[in-house]
């Protein structure tokens, strides 16, 4: 029997930072794409008062990103590095920029999308790939979370 999206079992979210399943755990990053890197690391670190990692080129993602540190999160912006780029493409449609997703870590993204796939939820390519972190992640189409792309990130 298939169950609808909001039939999924669920389960609160834990105090720990890395889940030990499959489910949802705490929220690693929002990811801000920028048409400047360099600008925008400028007016974050002026403007919050943070720390902002060195630049870090992600080839196979087209991306350039940067990591903005807060006490709780962290914000990570994008940049594109070519005209071929996702982050490109979103810049056309959004110049000055926005957020492009959030990134939710699981203990096990191959078990996540299995899980979700299952159910009928929508991942947009079910091969992990490795992401910033040097980690597995996954995207979820954004019709599946109200408009927001969102990452699955193993931890």
């Amino acid at each position: 029997m298939r169950l609808a999206r909001s039939q999924l079992s669920a389960r609160p979210l834990s105090n720990t930072s890395a889940p030990q399943d499959t489910m949802a755990g705490r929220l690693n990053h929002i990811a801000i794409a920028v048409p400047n890197l360099q600008q925008a690391t400028d007016k974050f670190k002026a403007i919050l008062g943070v720390h902002v990692s060195s630049p870090h080129a992600l080839p196979e993602h087209g991306v350039t990103v940067a990591f903005v540190e807060l006490p709780n999160t962290k914000l990570e912006l994008l940049e594109p590095t070519g005209d071929d780029s996702p982050i490109a493409n979103f810049l056309k449609k959004n110049p000055l920029g926005g957020m492009h997703h959030m990134c939710i870590e699981v203990g096990n993204v191959l078990g996540a999308v299995d899980r979700l796939t299952t159910h009928g939820v929508r991942v947009i390519d079910p091969k992990p790939k490795i992401g910033a972190h040097g980690n597995p992640v996954v995207f979820l189409h954004p019709k599946e979370l109200s408009g927001v792309l969102t990452e699955f990130e193993q931890v």
